[in-house]
């Protein structure tokens, strides 16, 4: 079963809404509250089917939905989009530990590792954390009783698995990636995973374990505010062309092709748009 809906904003878009995999069997999803792991706010997500998914929010200044027959002046639009569950419990078995110094800190029931003062959503995720979260932690058995502790180098492992997995997969989504070093592309996918990741610790130590030089997000957010937008280097770019055609007369300048219309794969994981809940 599916419908077809129409969002008008800066141009009309069809949509097509369709069955999604992750919403399935008989029982209604979950809307949980649970501590963002980068910013540690109050986040949106959907769980449904032993899926967890990450609830965005998205309005234009102008927009509306056409319903068959029927207008809603609201045009803002709900997205949800799975998420890997071990980013957003790997901050709370983090503090659960309670490692100080070198010590390794204390192996925890997950019941106990779950309870999160302010934000009773983490005890849906039981079942969940517990199929899931072996594969960063160490885990010892007493009778019945099971009792995990994070592990660091298993957290890195399985950190520098995603970075190459989406260093991999980049250049196949987006040109401008195969056109740049591997390098570089390295590099784009550490930040697009340090969008979950606290900077202290594990983003400043997986750029240690991948031999990268870190790079502050923060800083990179501010240089880039600071960089003149794609117009005005078309623009500098022109009146610098034209000034060399006006010195050398006779002589015909060749003009670097510009694509149009291309846009990074960057910018799709953005966290630009509001979260609401």
């Amino acid at each position: 079963m599916s419908s077809t809906v129409w969002w008008e904003g800066a141009e009309k878009t069809r949509v097509l809404i369709a069955p999604d995999s992750g919403c399935g069997g008989n029982k209604p999803g979950e809307l949980l509250t649970l501590r963002h792991p980068k910013s540690e706010n109050g986040t949106c997500f959907l769980f449904n089917n032993e899926m967890l998914q990450e609830l965005q929010w998205f309005k234009q200044s102008y927009g509306s939905w056409f319903l068959g027959d029927y207008i809603s002046e609201d045009g803002s639009l709900y997205m949800a989009t799975p998420v890997d569950p071990v980013f957003i419990l790997l901050p709370i078995f983090d503090e659960a530990r309670m490692k100080k110094g070198e010590n390794f800190g204390k192996f925890r029931q997950l019941d106990e590792i779950l309870f999160v003062e302010g934000y009773p959503g983490y005890q849906h995720l039981l079942s969940l954390a517990e199929k899931c979260m072996e594969i960063v932690c160490q885990t010892q058995e007493v009778g019945s009783m099971k009792f995990y502790r994070l592990d660091n180098s298993k957290v890195l492992a399985w950190l520098s698995c995603k970075v190459y997995c989406l260093k991999n997969s980049l250049p196949e989504l987006d040109k401008n990636y195969a056109a740049q070093d591997e390098k570089q592309t390295l590099v784009d996918s550490v930040s697009i995973v340090g969008e979950y990741l606290k900077t202290e610790p594990w983003l400043k130590l997986l750029y240690d374990h991948l031999g990268l030089k870190f790079v502050d997000p923060t800083m990179k957010e501010t240089n880039m505010e600071n960089l003149p937008t794609a117009n005005e280097n078309n623009m500098a770019s022109s009146i610098s062309i034209q000034e060399k055609a006006n010195k050398k007369p006779g002589k015909q300048t060749k003009q670097a092709k510009v694509e149009t219309g291309s846009k990074n794969i960057r910018d799709m994981f953005s966290r630009a748009c509001k979260k609401k809940c």
